[in-house]
């Protein structure tokens, strides 16, 4: 089964949960974004990165905006289920941007990346984290390939929809913005899965926030 989560930022105790115990060989633990464990480049972090790789389930991240992009790209890359992917350590992959992936016999679009207007960190490139136009030329080439119909889309960042739902500011316009929400009116999808806000919610019709909580996809 395919299962989907929220922010890490790099904290080992998530993988702890009792939910995540559940996961069985052959899952796939998707995050949405701020997986945070690729951070630094120690010898330490390798060793975390290299346990992550061998658990028994693939866990598969995209990108958030608190990440250490320079790093992430150093990581060959490779195909996986249909389409781009960082192989980090054994089961652990980056899902690069705009991808569209089959796992488990459901069809994946996914998109990180998103507006970081805080230099939190000297590990985080404000440049990096926003979506190339090159990135979304991509994600529209590979939907296209699909017909603009999967079954969930996977990003970090939300569309209008949802922040006008949470009643949020969206003065805040980018090219990833336009794109989400030009894709919200035109792909097929049954459920759209968001990170960015830290929260655990359903949003009207399609959209679901995730955080702490393991969900399946289905």
């Amino acid at each position: 089964m395919v299962y989907v989560t929220g922010d890490m930022h790099g904290e080992l105790q998530r993988f702890k949960s009792p939910a995540l115990k559940k996961l069985r060989k052959g899952d796939t633990l998707i995050v949405c974004g701020d997986f945070g464990f690729v951070w630094n480049g120690s010898k330490a972090e390798q060793r975390v990165l290299k346990k992550l790789g061998k658990r028994k389930y693939n866990v598969a991240f995209i990108d958030g905006v608190h990440e250490n992009h320079t790093l992430l790209q150093n990581y060959e890359v490779s195909q996986w289920n249909g389409g781009k992917v960082h192989n980090i350590s054994g089961r652990l992959f980056h899902l690069m941007r705009g991808q569209v992936y089959n796992i488990d016999g459901k069809t994946i679009f996914a998109l990180g990346g998103g507006e970081n207007t805080e230099l939190d960190s000297e590990n985080t490139n404000i440049a990096d984290c926003l979506p190339s136009i090159e990135d979304l030329y991509e994600a529209n080439h590979n939907l296209q390939k699909v017909d603009y119909a999967v079954d969930y889309v996977i990003t970090h960042d939300c569309t209008g929809v949802v922040k006008d739902f949470l009643n949020m500011d969206n003065n805040i316009y980018n090219h990833l913005y336009a794109f989400l929400n030009e894709a919200a009116k035109i792909i097929q999808f049954k459920k759209w899965f968001f990170g960015c806000q830290h929260i655990d919610k359903v949003i009207p019709p399609k959209y679901v926030g995730v955080f702490k909580e393991v969900l399946p996809l289905d």
